[in-house]
């Protein structure tokens, strides 16, 4: 397994930055966002394999974000983070093309688990072009 990029997306500044350190523990590359505005100019500098993205935020939500993730980089997999139990929004996510979602407080190693498939799934996708 190579080193993975991964885009966190969350304006609680506290949650993210212990977010990126646990991930970094974990052998992930980490960068973070506090806004959609910050993530879209990350995601057109550079390359990212994943994004974890908090749905509930100020200005630009989680679901827009994700809209426009997608018109930049397809291939890009996006995991959303929600705060409450409104599967509307995970259903909508998941039509929108996200790989996954999880219910905050996220659990380390599930979050773990679940960009690693979503990395090794972009990965594969990459090599079928």
């Amino acid at each position: 397994m190579g080193t993975f990029n991964i885009l966190l997306v969350d304006d609680e500044a506290e949650f993210v930055e212990s977010l990126a350190e646990r991930l970094r523990l974990r052998g992930f590359n980490t960068d973070i966002a506090p806004d959609g505005a910050r993530a879209l100019e990350l995601i057109r500098a550079q390359q990212f394999h994943g994004v974890v993205l908090d749905v509930m935020m100020p200005g630009m939500d989680g679901l827009e974000i994700l809209k426009e993730i997608k018109k930049i980089d397809g291939s890009v997999e996006v995991i959303l983070l929600t705060g409450h139990a409104r599967s509307q929004s995970a259903l909508e996510g998941i039509q929108a093309g996200a790989f996954d979602y999880l219910m905050k407080p996220v659990d380390i190693d599930e979050l773990s688990f679940r960009l690693q498939d979503a990395c090794e799934k972009r990965a594969l996708m990459i090599q079928k072009r």
